[in-house]
């Protein structure tokens, strides 16, 4: 489920990730909060069916201050575990991992993709 033990998994996660990343541009970014859609509809089990992706807001940067737009892409095994409304966190990749995750930095925008 999305719900705040996720949120602050991911704001680890995220952190550690810039940690290990190859740009050095983010190496030393850091992530200070991940907040969940204000509305509730945003996270139904039927609008992640239909849409396999959420958006929700982040805090990094530098100073972890700066607002991103976050979203995470389910692939197959989270959309199948958030349907039945179990926990995703297994489905959140290794920070070690580049693939996972891209951050646009002039556009405030990153996305993540769950396996």
């Amino acid at each position: 489920m999305l719900d705040t033990d996720f949120c602050m998994l991911l704001e680890g996660e995220i952190s550690k990730a810039f940690a290990n990343s190859s740009n050095d541009k983010i190496k030393r970014f850091w992530c200070d909060g991940v907040l969940l859609p204000t509305f509730k509809v945003n996270i139904l089990r039927t609008f992640l069916n239909d849409n396999r992706k959420i958006t929700v807001t982040v805090f990094a940067g530098f100073t972890g201050q700066d607002k991103y737009e976050l979203t995470n892409h389910f692939g197959n095994k989270a959309l199948s575990k958030y349907a039945r409304g179990l926990d995703i966190s297994e489905c959140v990749p290794k920070p070690e991992e580049q693939n996972w995750f891209s951050i646009d930095t002039e556009q405030l925008k990153m996305d993540i993709q769950l396996l």
